[in-house]
């Protein structure tokens, strides 16, 4: 079971299809779980087959702006069902790689679909994203893949990532992050906006600009290496997560995306890829 008082509508609407084995959702959503990324959006073709294939080439995008290599101890927080760990997997050796999720159905799922190669050597740990049950500098590289709105705190992160990485350490992401217009316009219509995206994503703080990522690597102790916009490249995305949705039965979730990708298209909602090294 998950923690009471953490609220996941997304995640149970995927288990249950997944459970029900619906063949829609498992290719679109059984490794990874977050936006695709198309070099060539006009080639993509709306089918969860290209979908699938642009979400594992998103997070390859993220762990090489993080600079991942061989022999390395690399944490992944918010693993969702494992999806970024079985691309590591395949794509290097001697890994030593730990999945962090604080929703045990989320990692049973990981275990229970990723087995180690290469030398790799992989664990799951039920745990908070920013408590982590890990020691002082035992971790070469963090993760956090389209999850980093789910956390209590952007600043409590950081602040456990610079303390469990070594010296040179380095931390990959990616956000959707807000515009400053759209930052202050989320803020004065938060009772009505709030609930809106919670009611499908779960808590969702996308009250995050570039500026306030900066300021905040400064202060805990980071220096942002990379940040690419890719906003342009993810918007395929919503058409084919509106029809797995409305495939599953679940008009709100659909209705939901939809003003996500209203926001996005406008760009008051833009979609980074960031890196950061420890000073």
């Amino acid at each position: 079971m998950r923690p009471a008082n953490i609220s996941m509508p997304y995640f149970d609407i995927l288990l249950e299809q997944l459970k029900l084995r619906e063949s829609s959702i498992q290719k679109a959503f059984g490794r990874h779980v977050h936006w695709g990324y198309w070099e060539n959006p006009a080639e993509a073709d709306g089918s969860v087959e290209d979908f699938a294939a642009a979400a594992e080439a998103l997070c390859q995008r993220v762990y090489t702006a993080a600079g991942v290599n061989e022999y390395e101890q690399l944490l992944d927080a918010g693993c969702g069902f494992g999806g970024t760990i079985a691309s590591l997997n395949e794509q290097f050796q001697n890994l030593d790689i730990t999945g962090l999720n604080i929703d045990p159905r989320q990692l049973d799922r990981a275990r229970h679909e990723i087995k180690p190669l290469a030398n790799n050597r992989i664990t799951f740990v039920e745990g908070d994203a920013c408590q982590l049950p890990f020691a002082d500098a035992s971790m070469d590289v963090v993760l956090a893949v389209e999850c980093i709105f789910h956390f209590p705190s952007r600043e409590e992160f950081f602040r456990e990532v610079k303390r469990v990485l070594r010296p040179g350490g380095r931390l990959g992401i990616c956000d959707f992050v807000s515009t400053p217009f759209f930052k202050a316009l989320q803020q004065f219509l938060a009772m009505v906006t709030n609930p809106m995206i919670s009611g499908t994503f779960g808590r969702a703080d996308s009250c995050f600009t570039v500026s306030d990522y900066r300021a905040l690597a400064q202060k805990t102790g980071f220096r942002v290496t990379s940040q690419e916009d890719i906003t342009r490249k993810t918007l395929p995305t919503y058409p084919v997560v509106c029809h797995v949705f409305d495939q599953a039965g679940s008009p709100k979730a659909v209705r939901d995306v939809v003003a996500v990708e209203k926001i996005s298209q406008l760009g008051l909602l833009r979609y980074f890829i960031l890196s950061f090294e420890t000073k």
